[in-house]
């Protein structure tokens, strides 16, 4: 049975916001951007449409993106997006619902305040909210209410969250701000710098995806990349190969690596035990990047499992708290 009436879990994430609804799963997965018409003072687009809009929309609409770097930037942004991606995601009509929302670690009283007013002001009947690596650790399985250590590593869009969890609370927590974002912004610099062509962020991110690694692969890959030639103001296409790829993605993996073994540093001895016999849980869109797993193993000397399903780690987490009200109880933040 359900603890609640009419239930959505939400994970209000930097790239991406996903919608879980009980008993129908994921019903939405949209990027977390918002177009707005300045000549109209209206929304133009919100998630794929306002993302397919990036670089390549006129003066007047401007695509914007209401989480950057795992802080509300746009209160008035995150209300509008909230309020269109709750109306697709109940299809069957509007009732008002009650929410759990996944929240960045380290955004602040005021910002956390603002996310209940806008959930609010979109006619939400209650709201929870969680932690993301804490509805991450519960979405991958973690026994998180026993008296064990268990360690994840959340790498986002915007930050990339580090915490140790023992009897349903965070012993260690920290965030950086180097993530997905900041891997695709090294690609752009890296191209710019080395071949003198410009390119997007979507395109700086195919490649990432494609042929992006934290450790040499198995087949050396490669693929064209198509941009604007910085000198001749042309369009010009390269051919790139995952070795300087690698090297573009060095300085936001290495950043990444040093902020967990930083993290090993400050767990309590009584947990350091658990960690390194049980090792660490990747999850995020970052744990996707090729080798990473095999990276942060030669550099901690623990076992790295990736969660199954990265992507979907913390909105399946809070999903699941949507039918356990008494961890939910535990978990959600005051």
């Amino acid at each position: 049975m359900s603890v609640f009436g009419n239930e959505l879990a939400i994970d209000l994430g930097t790239a991406n916001t996903c919608i879980f609804a009980l008993g129908r799963g994921i019903v939405l997965n949209e990027p977390s951007v918002v177009a707005f018409n300045t000549r109209r003072g209206s929304v133009e687009a919100v998630g794929t449409d306002a993302r397919d809009m990036l670089g390549r929309s006129p003066p007047h609409i401007t695509p914007v993106r209401p989480v950057k770097n795992g802080v509300i930037a746009d209160f008035d942004a995150l209300e509008k997006m909230l309020s269109a991606f709750l109306r697709r995601a109940s299809p069957g009509g509007w009732r008002r619902p009650r929410l759990i929302i996944g929240v960045p670690a380290e955004i602040t009283s005021v910002e956390r305040r603002a996310v209940r007013e806008s959930a609010v002001r979109v006619n939400a009947a209650g709201i929870h909210l969680v932690d993301e690596p804490m509805a991450a650790a519960v979405g991958v399985g973690l026994p998180v209410t026993e008296p064990t250590g268990s360690m994840i590593v959340d790498i986002g869009g915007g930050t990339t969250d580090i915490a140790v969890i023992s009897m349903a609370g965070v012993v260690y927590g920290r965030s950086v701000r180097v993530a997905g974002n900041s891997m695709d912004e090294a690609i752009e610099q890296y191209m710019r710098r080395a071949h003198a062509l410009l390119v997007g962020e979507r395109t700086a991110e195919q490649i990432k995806i494609e042929i992006g690694s934290a450790a040499p692969l198995d087949e050396p890959r490669r693929m064209e990349v198509s941009g604007r030639h910085l000198s001749e103001g042309v369009p010009r296409t390269i051919l790139v190969n995952d070795a300087q790829v690698r090297e573009a993605l060095e300085e936001p993996v290495r950043t990444i690596i040093q902020a967990v073994r930083e993290a090993l540093e400050q767990v309590p001895p009584e947990l350091s035990g658990d960690i390194y016999e049980r090792g660490l849980t990747l999850t995020g869109g970052g744990a996707l990047l090729k080798g990473l797993d095999r990276r942060l193993r030669a550099e901690t000397g623990l076992p790295i499992q990736v969660a199954a399903d990265p992507l979907f780690s913390v909105v399946l987490g809070a999903g699941r708290l949507l039918t356990d009200g008494s961890l939910l109880a535990r978990v959600a933040t005051s």
